[in-house]
């Protein structure tokens, strides 16, 4: 089994919560035998009309830390995309 979790965020490898994020998603899966496709999710794309479909290719969606993002616009549109579609979403 593939879980595809789509962190909403704009990543810096620089960051250390970042990559810790990465970190906590793969230790998360091996402790429970599955696999985890971690997509990272720039919040300007995500501004987008069409942007839909990028987010319903995810599994379940967390919304990285460290704000500011590049579009608040962005990351409130993927909190409203889980919360009217019920889909799974993690906040730190």
């Amino acid at each position: 089994m593939i879980v595809t979790v789509g962190v909403v965020g704009d990543f810096d490898p620089g960051f250390r919560a970042h990559r810790a994020t990465d970190a906590a998603l793969g230790h998360a899966a091996h402790a429970l035998s599955i696999a985890v496709d971690v997509r990272w999710l720039p919040t300007a794309a995500l501004t987008a009309a069409d942007a839909a479909p990028t987010l319903e290719r995810c599994d379940g969606l967390w919304i990285a830390p460290g704000s500011p993002y590049q579009s608040l616009d962005g990351a409130l549109r993927a909190i409203r995309f889980a919360r009217e579609r019920d889909w799974p979403l993690v906040a730190t």
